[in-house]
C-alpha cells in the first residue's frame, strides 16, 4: 500500500522499520520534520529519542548508542553536519554503525534554507580527522528515500561503519506517494559492543584510541579492506546510457528528474541525450563512465554547485572526452530549458 507522505518523514519511517531504537539531533531547516516525527514515535515503540543540546552533543550520543550495539539515527543540515564531523571521525575510529541524514540547504556559513548540492565534497571527503569513507546515498524520490535508509542500516552494520542518506531541501518537504515494503531487516550480531554482558564474554572496550603507530596502521589498513569491499558490492548506479547516444548528462538527486525532462525535450529534437545517476556518491560509479558507449562526444554534469561532483566525473572519464558543467547555486534550482539550451551550446560548439 502505498501513503502520501514527506522525504523527512519516509526516511524516519524507514528508520523504525530498519530496527532503529534510539534518535539524538537538534533542529535545524529544512530536516526539523524528522527529529519532530522521531520525537513521537521513539516512545511508542519503546526507544530513546533525545533532542540533544547541540550537534555535537547529538553525534556524541549517537556514538554512544551505537557502541551499546543499538541501530541508531541522526539528522541534520549543512552546517550542523559540519558540526558533527568530529564525532563521525570518531565513530569511524571505533568503527561503529550508525545513519546519518543530512538535509542540505544552500551555503556557505548558514546561507540560506533553499535547496543545493554543495555539500558533496563534505558528504563525499569527509570533514573530519583521520584516513576514512563514508558510504554516502543521493535518492531521487520520496520512496527512494524510504528504500535507501532503509538499506544504510544494513550496510552500516554489515561493514561497522557510518552511512550517510544526502538528500536536499526540495526531496525532504515535497511530498509523494511511497510504497512501504514489509522488508524483514538484517540485524546482525554485534559481539564487539559494550552493551553489558560482561558475564558472558570478555569485556569489550569501545575506542578511537590507539597510540602504537603500528596498531592504527593495521587497523587502518583493515578498514580500507572492508571499503574495497563495498566498493565491489555496493555502489549503485542509474545508467541509462545506449549506443547512438552523443550526451551523456550527469546528474544526481532531484536535478536528476529535472535534467530526465530535458533529455524528453532533446531527443524529441533529435538529440540523442542521455543520463547517468549516481545513487552512490561514495562509492562513485567510475566505471560507468569507463564504459560509455563509442557514439558519445560529450559529457554534461548538472548539479545544484559550483561543480562539486565535476571532479569525480573527470575520474571517470579521463581524457577521452570533454566534460562540460552547467549549475546553479545559493538556492537557485535550474529548470529544464536550461539544461536544453546547454547541451544544444555545446553540441553546435563541437
Amino acid at each position: 500500500m502505498k501513503k502520501l507522505m514527506k522525504g523527512n518523514e519516509a526516511i524516519c519511517e524507514a528508520a523504525l522499520g530498519a530496527g532503529c531504537t534510539a534518535f539524538f539531533g537538534y533542529p535545524i531547516t529544512p530536516q526539523n520534520e524528522i527529529p519532530e516525527y522521531m520525537a513521537v514515535k521513539m516512545p511508542q515503540i519503546g526507544g530513546v529519542f533525545v533532542q540533544a543540546e547541540s550537534e555535537v552533543a547529538a553525534i556524541n550520543m549517537v556514538y554512544g548508542a551505537a557502541a551499546a550495539g543499538v541501530r541508531v539515527m541522526t539528522s541534520s543540515s549543512s552546517p550542523g553536519i559540519a558540526l558533527k564531523q568530529e564525532g563521525i571521525s570518531y565513530l569511524v575510529g571505533a568503527d561503529l554503525p550508525c545513519v546519518i541524514v543530512s538535509v542540505s540547504r544552500s551555503g556557505p556559513g548558514l546561507g540560506g534554507i533553499m535547496p543545493a548540492q554543495a555539500d558533496y565534497f563534505q558528504a563525499t571527503r569527509g570533514g573530519g580527522n583521520g584516513d576514512y569513507h563514508l558510504p554516502v546515498y543521493a535518492p531521487a524520490s520520496v520512496e527512494e528515500a524510504y528504500e535507501l535508509t532503509y538499506k544504510a542500516f544494513d550496510v552500516a552494520d554489515e561493514y561497522r561503519t557510518p552511512v550517510m542518506v544526502l538528500i536536499d531541501g526540495i526531496l525532504g518537504q515535497m511530498m509523494e506517494p511511497c510504497e512501504m515494503a514489509s522488508i524483514t531487516p538484517k540485524i546482525a550480531d554485534k559481539p564487539w559492543a559494550a552493551d553489558g554482558n560482561s558475564g558472558q564474554r570478555p569485556r569489550n572496550i569501545v575506542n578511537s584510541l590507539n597510540l602504537k603507530a603500528e596498531g592504527l596502521e593495521l587497523a587502518n589498513i583493515a578498514r580500507f579492506k572492508r571499503y574495497d569491499a563495498i566498493k565491489a558490492s555496493e555502489i549503485l548506479v542509474e545508467n541509462n546510457m545506449q549506443e547512438g547516444d552523443e550526451v551523456a548528462i550527469v546528474a544526481y538527486g532531484i536535478p536528476s528528474r529535472i535534467v530526465l525532462n530535458a533529455i524528453q525535450t532533446l531527443r524529441a529534437e533529435g538529440i540523442k541525450a542521455n543520463l547517468i545517476r549516481p545513487i552512490t556518491l561514495w562509492p562513485f560509479p567510475y566505471d560507468a563512465f569507463k564504459t560509455l558507449p563509442l557514439s558519445v562526444k560529450h559529457v554534461l554534469v548538472c548539479e545544484l554547485s559550483m561543480g562539486q561532483m565535476v571532479e569525480d566525473v573527470k575520474l571517470g572519464v579521463g581524457d577521452r572526452l570533454p566534460v562540460h558543467f552547467y549549475g546553479r547555486t545559493g538556492g537557485v534550482v535550474f529548470e529544464p530549458c536550461e539544461i536544453v539550451s546547454k547541451v544544444k551550446e555545446i553540441v553546435v560548439d563541437k
